[in-house]
């Protein structure tokens, strides 16, 4: 007298054989794959090509901050840079704050 399982489905038989569960098993693996390729591959890119900016930075480079300040680096740390946002304005900023190495004379045109 079971009300919530069929004794039909029950007793069939091979409902879950070793093809069942391998088809299971594929769907999760799949998807890890896809999130792989489409968001933890481009972001791991994305890092080195920004620590490969940070490294490059040299005295002279005109840089914008991820804060949109925009200034020459007039002297360069281990971990901090000297901006010059004005004439005779400097502020310290952290490295890897650098968001883009502007072209050369690009300060003058803003």
């Amino acid at each position: 007298m079971s009300f919530f399982i069929s004794d039909a489905l029950a007793q069939a038989e091979g409902a879950a054989g070793p093809a069942n569960s391998l088809f299971g098993l594929l769907f999760p693996i799949g998807l890890i794959v896809i999130l792989y390729f489409l968001m933890i591959r481009p972001q791991i890119k994305r890092q080195k090509e920004h620590k490969a900016l940070v490294d490059g930075l040299s005295k002279g480079d005109e840089v914008i901050t991820m804060g949109g300040m925009a200034g020459r680096i007039v002297a360069l740390g281990d971990n901090f840079a000297q901006l010059e946002v004005a004439d005779g304005v400097t502020i310290k900023i952290r490295r890897p704050s650098v968001e883009a190495v502007l072209p050369k004379g690009s300060l003058k045109e803003l």
